[in-house]
């Protein structure tokens, strides 16, 4: 049971540790959903590979940074 109970909370940890990476990860799926709404689905397909792409490396930048 208590290697469950780690388990979980290793996967919480996941998503939890960094907040804004979660916020910006739903933030860039919500705009491909508007955006494959209004344009055609190939172009939502960028927006969300191109902002994922953004959000990490910021994400990445920011960890670094001394």
């Amino acid at each position: 049971m208590k290697l469950l109970a780690a388990i979980a909370r290793e996967l919480g940890g996941l998503f939890v540790d960094d907040g804004m990476l979660a916020i910006a990860i739903v933030g860039i799926v919500a705009t491909a959903a508007i955006v494959a709404s209004i344009v055609p689905r190939v172009t939502a397909g960028v927006v969300l590979v191109a902002g994922s792409l953004f959000v990490l490396f910021a994400n990445v930048m920011a960890v670094s940074a001394p």
